[in-house]
């Protein structure tokens, strides 16, 4: 009886196995690399990009280049909001001990480890922040919408318009131009971020200031 049982158990091929294993062992050595001495938290891929969040990661080139950026534009001193763009947060982090502080605003709790400076953001509810983070607090706000629609725009620029002082660095789809015109006045510039997957739809930075981004 127990016999004629087991043969109703589905079995695995050698090769779906050969491959499940090969895929802990993966998995097994990049947990090992993060948690190894020497391994920055920070660092871009320390928390993989989820696609059904709709992540993605911006190239190690242009995270550098934008984080540069939005500390040039919020000046000694300064503090910097990323909203919705986890991979400037992390290359803003590995330039530790200068002279600028920054905060993360992300749906994404994995991002928590990062502790005070992470703020949970859900773009449904774009002032539905924390009593300690004022008005006009920061000097730049960058940021990224997880979508491409204008609803999810205008509601992250609610959010940007909260938080800035000022300056505004956006970063969406080409497609978005004329709408990100519209709800933030910021123009596009002759910098063209990439991922560190190809995406299919083009994507630009937008800005209202002058910018070393043209």
């Amino acid at each position: 009886k127990m016999d004629e049982d087991d043969d109703d158990i589905p079995q695995l091929s050698s090769h779906t196995l050969a491959a499940l294993q090969e895929f802990y062992v993966e998995q097994q050595q990049r947990e090992g690399i993060k948690t190894s001495q020497g391994f920055n938290q920070y660092s871009i891929g320390s928390i993989e990009e989820d696609w059904q969040l709709s992540q993605f990661w911006y190239s190690d080139e242009t995270a550098s280049c934008l984080a540069n950026e939005a500390v040039v534009a919020a000046g000694k001193g300064g503090r910097i909001a990323c909203v919705s763009a986890p991979s400037v947060y992390q290359k803003l982090k590995e330039q530790d001990g200068k002279d600028f502080s920054v905060c993360i605003l992300e749906y994404d709790r994995r991002f928590s480890v990062y502790g005070e400076e992470f703020i949970f953001y859900d773009y449904n509810h774009p002032l539905n922040l924390p009593e300690n983070i004022l008005p006009h607090s920061f000097d730049i706000v960058i940021a990224d919408p997880p979508y491409l629609s204008e609803e999810c725009l205008q509601k992250t620029a609610e959010t940007i318009k909260y938080l800035t002082k000022g300056k505004i660095l956006l970063c969406t789809g080409a497609i978005m131009e004329e709408l990100a015109a519209k709800h933030l006045g910021v123009k596009i510039c002759k910098f063209i971020p990439k991922h560190s997957r190809n995406l299919a739809n083009e994507f630009r930075c937008y800005v209202n200031y002058a910018s070393g981004l043209d």
